[in-house]
């Protein structure tokens, strides 16, 4: 088989699939950071509504999820004959909402974890250097959680990654989108399957030493 003949129909859908996994990773880091920062700081009604929607996410499958914004929405007028539809009607837009909100809650977990794996010692000095909450957040505790955070967070990129293969089940035609495409189209079920599975694996492998480099510019002496 002639793979190269399908080239550009692959790069498509690995850029739809590179695409959807940044956005998502994007918005969801900074989505975590406002839960994280709620949780930690807010007042009751604050952190227990944040808790339960990280609950309720947590607990239900993502595909679910997915199905609820982008088959769900629809089902509400009110909706439908809002803003709101443009977003919701698009299936990439439905798809980056779901991974973010999912990665968010994953991702606003470890955080929570590391903040607290964060040494006492250290929080002690931000006290008697007479630092704000915020300052001692921003300057000291939250940049000593990523680091603790890093290994844990770079499995859920990855995880992330993988979870962009139920994209295509709301006809978005990523990696996995493209490889059913093909194969109905060639009948070669194996072939293109182990195909994508390779693309995947390549892909995991580049977010791998990427996060690699990043630990390794985190544990360099800063100087000056």
């Amino acid at each position: 088989m002639d793979i190269f003949s399908y080239l550009p129909q692959l790069i498509n859908g690995i850029s739809i699939t590179v695409i959807l996994m940044f956005i998502s990773i994007c918005i969801g880091l900074i989505l975590a950071i406002g839960m994280t920062i709620g949780i930690t700081y807010g007042n009751m009604v604050v952190r227990e509504c944040i808790k339960m929607f990280i609950f309720f996410i947590r607990g239900t499958p993502l595909l679910v999820q997915i199905f609820l914004i982008y088959y769900g929405s629809g089902q509400f007028a009110w909706i439908r004959s809002s803003p709101l539809w443009i977003i919701l009607s698009e299936p990439m837009s439905c798809a980056i909402i779901a991974f973010s909100i999912s990665t968010a809650c994953y991702t606003s977990v470890i955080l929570q974890g590391a903040i607290r794996s964060v040494p006492r010692n250290e929080v002690d000095a931000c006290d008697a250097l007479g630092m704000s909450k915020w300052l001692a957040m921003r300057r000291v505790i939250f940049p000593r959680a990523f680091r603790i955070a890093l290994p844990a967070y770079s499995n859920e990129v990855l995880i992330i990654l993988k979870a962009t293969s139920l994209a295509s089940t709301i006809t978005l035609l990523d990696v996995m989108g493209i490889t059913q495409q093909l194969i109905s189209q060639t009948y070669d079920t194996v072939f293109w399957y182990t195909i994508a599975a390779v693309i995947y694996l390549i892909l995991n492998s580049v977010i791998i030493a990427i996060f690699k480099t990043i630990k390794m510019w985190s544990t360099l002496p800063s100087h000056g």
